[in-house]
């Protein structure tokens, strides 16, 4: 009959049922192991024993300068005068960018690793600027072999330009650009006067250390060498990369 036709075509296949037995089957799942408590415990000394050298490796590092500190703020050396004024806490150079007097762009924090003598000025450097400057000179001048270890800077606070006539005495200098604000956070000035009357040290990594009293003059001077060569002679074994 029409519409009843059973020709030989085939049914689609039936799913496979699962037996009823595989139904019965254990869930097989996977098993990772399980450190056992002496394999934490060996992890456990070698992360210490890892601490314990960084720690180590920084001190050694850090000694020569601890070394100064030390001498010269607790174990006062014969002879010893309280001409510079210790800066605490520590303040460490800014993570700034600062300028060379051509333009280039360096990072401020890449004068670390070596004591730095440090005076602030605008670029038009008036008489007293001239004489810090000169100050700046004759002392690093005075420390013979260990003028190596020190950079005197010059840390110009505006854009003005610096007079010609200075260029050719700032051949051993470091003279870098810094904005205003930025010095005004770090060099902390004495009560009354202000930070571009000061000279200031900063120590090799990076802190800065000592403020001597404003407006030195060749006398006076004298005195800010007398802390400047027991500061070095305490950290002897320091950094001796030679600058100009």
């Amino acid at each position: 009959m029409s519409g009843s036709k059973s020709s030989g075509a085939s049914l689609p296949p039936v799913a496979s049922v699962p037996r009823p037995e595989a139904l019965d089957e254990p869930l097989v799942l996977s098993v990772h192991s399980m450190p056992t408590p002496q394999r934490v415990r060996e992890d456990a000394l070698r992360t210490a024993s890892g601490r314990r050298m960084m720690f180590i490796l920084m001190l050694i590092c850090a000694a020569p300068v601890i070394a100064s500190y030390f001498t010269y703020y607790v174990i006062h050396p014969t002879g010893r005068s309280d001409f510079g004024t210790l800066i605490n806490p520590q303040r460490p150079i800014p993570d700034v960018t600062a300028t060379t007097l051509a333009g280039r762009s360096v990072p401020l924090r890449s004068l670390e690793n070596q004591w730095l003598l440090v005076s602030v000025a605008d670029g038009a450097c008036d008489a007293r600027c001239q004489q810090r400057l000169y100050l700046q000179h004759q002392l690093r001048a005075s420390l013979g072999a260990n003028r190596y270890r020190v950079n005197w800077v010059w840390l110009v606070d505006d854009d003005g330009p610096v007079p010609a006539r200075l260029l050719p005495a700032l051949k051993e200098a470091t003279v870098l650009r810094v904005p205003a604000a930025v010095l005004t956070q770090w060099l902390p000035p004495a009560a009354g006067h202000a930070l571009t009357e000061h000279l200031y040290l900063v120590d090799p990594m990076g802190h800065l250390m000592m403020r001597f009293p404003a407006n030195l003059d060749v006398a006076s001077a004298t005195k800010a060498r007398e802390d400047l060569t027991r500061l070095l002679r305490a950290s002897e074994s320091w950094n001796r990369a030679e600058r100009p």
